[in-house]
């Protein structure tokens, strides 16, 4: 596997694979690589034939009073990982290579990123989309391979290639969970054994909110309050427990099979989001074996 540093030397790179006839596909994460990064990885392989992994710590989307300094790293952990997934290529940029000064243009997300996870973490999805299309604009990939988990993000980089008509294809890839249904996340690290535990209640939740819809319930009201008090049960600090429309994020107060229902809320220090469509719950995702 090749490691490359410099944004000139990642754009070369995808060029001349590019020029040879080859198809890129591209994986970007901000590394603590765990096997839900993995199976990105690998709908990236069966999409392409040379498969680039980025890993970098966005700056620009914590907040001054969020983890970034404490964020998990471990680099020569991550390239390993990846090189035995067969990543042909790791774009690992600094910081300072990333953001070399005072950036005047940044991505401006538009009503998107009001709901969810919006008011809880300003500027964040600014801060996404900025270094999101930055690293497209470097690597150049055919097709880039996003998680569900992060199910906001997701649609609003979705959105935004469309908006901007950026020539690559957006791939959203399944949520994986722990074999109790805890959605894997790099910030699971954080968690005691005692919060762990707890933190499997988002994953309750949803799966109640599911329950609710096949017992016949269409008020949302009515769906997330089973959402609702699972959480409370648990004693998670609940920041939203929402139904929204999967395409625009709008809040439905009808649902639908397709209808996404999401959660977030803190365990402890830790800040946890999980989702899923409240016909399916968490049971149709895959799990960790």
């Amino acid at each position: 596997m090749i490691r490359i540093a410099d944004p000139a030397e990642m754009r070369a790179w995808t060029r001349t694979a590019k020029r040879d006839g080859a198809r890129i596909g591209f994986v970007p994460t901000m590394g603590a690589i765990h096997e839900g990064h993995l199976r990105l990885v690998d709908i990236a392989a069966r999409q392409s034939d040379h498969v680039i992994a980025s890993v970098f710590v966005n700056p620009l989307q914590f907040g001054p009073r969020e983890d970034l300094a404490r964020y998990p790293r471990d680099l020569a952990g991550d390239a390993a990982k990846l090189q035995h997934r067969h990543v042909q290529c790791l774009f690992a940029p600094s910081t300072a290579t990333m953001y070399p000064a005072e950036m005047e243009v940044r991505v401006t997300p538009g009503t998107m990123a009001d709901t969810l996870c919006g008011p809880f973490r300003p500027g964040h999805f600014a801060g996404v989309l900025t270094a999101v299309a930055k690293l497209l604009h470097i690597v150049e990939p055919d097709v880039a391979v996003f998680g569900r988990k992060d199910y906001q993000q997701a649609v609003l980089i979705r959105r935004m290639v469309s908006d901007l008509n950026l020539p690559v294809d957006v791939v959203v890839g399944p949520l994986v969970r722990e074999r109790d249904g805890l959605a894997l996340s790099s910030r699971n690290a954080y968690l005691s054994t005692a919060e762990r535990a707890q933190a499997a209640a988002l994953a309750r939740a949803l799966d109640a909110a599911h329950r609710a819809f096949a017992a016949g319930s269409r008020a949302a009201a009515a769906v997330l309050h089973a959402a609702r008090a699972e959480l409370a049960a648990a004693a998670v600090e609940i920041e939203y427990a929402d139904l929204v429309d999967p395409e625009t994020l709008r809040p439905v107060h009808e649902a639908q099979a397709s209808s996404v229902v999401a959660v977030a809320g803190r365990v402890g220090a830790t800040r946890l989001i999980d989702n899923a469509p409240v016909g399916a719950g968490p049971e149709a995702d895959p799990r960790v074996e």
